[in-house]
């Protein structure tokens, strides 16, 4: 029998979308009951972590520990966060609960070991960064890591906030091209889009060859853990 997953959502609620769309594409399913159980709950009352990380700005940790045990008590046996800069504050949302937390970092890097990566571009958000959720998760593989520069960086802001986010710019304004062009220089075999607006911004640009996407990633393991049958070998 199949285990009831719980999303910890709201980080953004387009990124949340996102991961259900995933995890039913990698569900192999023949009618509605052969996929998962899945309780969201799209809390947008959860601080910003990038602003909590660099600025000292509110804490999420109340709020991520009051979606994981609201999850655990509506049922859910697995959880996941789709947000890659929450992933900083893990070890304080687990405690919340009797019930797995899936790691995204951590899946992502075990996946990047299996096909024999030894180089990996982050693009993440200034916290996703500085917190070096990251860097921890691959460095445990034997992989590292490299990150665009300071003014590139300020771009994939940009792309994420404004672009995504907002929405208050086209995508086309970033040049996204240029900047894997100087990662791939610096020894970059594949690109992590690990922040959960990437993969969204990079499907619309067009520029998903060699980039990995940690929420399929997430979205293959949550389907693991909760005893469905995937649609795909990997997540690649």
């Amino acid at each position: 029998m199949k285990k009831t997953l719980g999303i910890i959502g709201g980080m953004g609620p387009a990124a949340t979308c996102d991961l259900m769309e995933k995890i039913i594409a990698l569900t192999r399913a023949s009618c509605d009951q052969e996929h998962l159980h899945i309780i969201t709950d799209c809390n947008t009352n959860i601080p910003d972590r990038t602003a909590a990380i660099l600025r000292g700005g509110p804490d999420p940790v109340p709020e991520l520990r009051k979606s994981a045990a609201r999850l655990e008590t509506a049922g859910a046996e697995v959880l996941c966060m789709p947000r890659n800069t929450a992933h900083h504050f893990y070890d304080q949302t687990a405690a919340a609960v009797g019930i797995p937390l899936l790691h995204m970092p951590r899946e992502t890097a075990r996946i990047l070991r299996q096909a024999g990566v030894e180089t990996a571009g982050v693009l993440a958000t200034d916290g996703t960064v500085e917190s070096g959720v990251y860097e921890k998760a691959l460095a445990r593989e034997g992989i590292g890591a490299v990150y665009p520069g300071r003014e590139d960086q300020a771009q994939i802001m940009r792309l994420i906030y404004q672009g995504v986010k907002a929405r208050a710019i086209p995508l086309t304004e970033i040049p996204v091209g240029e900047i894997l062009t100087r990662l791939r220089g610096r020894g970059a075999e594949v690109f992590l889009l690990a922040c959960t607006e990437l993969p969204i911004a990079f499907a619309e640009l067009g520029l998903t060859e060699g980039c990995l996407d940690p929420t399929r990633v997430l979205a293959f393991a949550a389907v693991k853990a909760c005893g469905g049958e995937t649609t795909a070998d990997s997540p690649w």
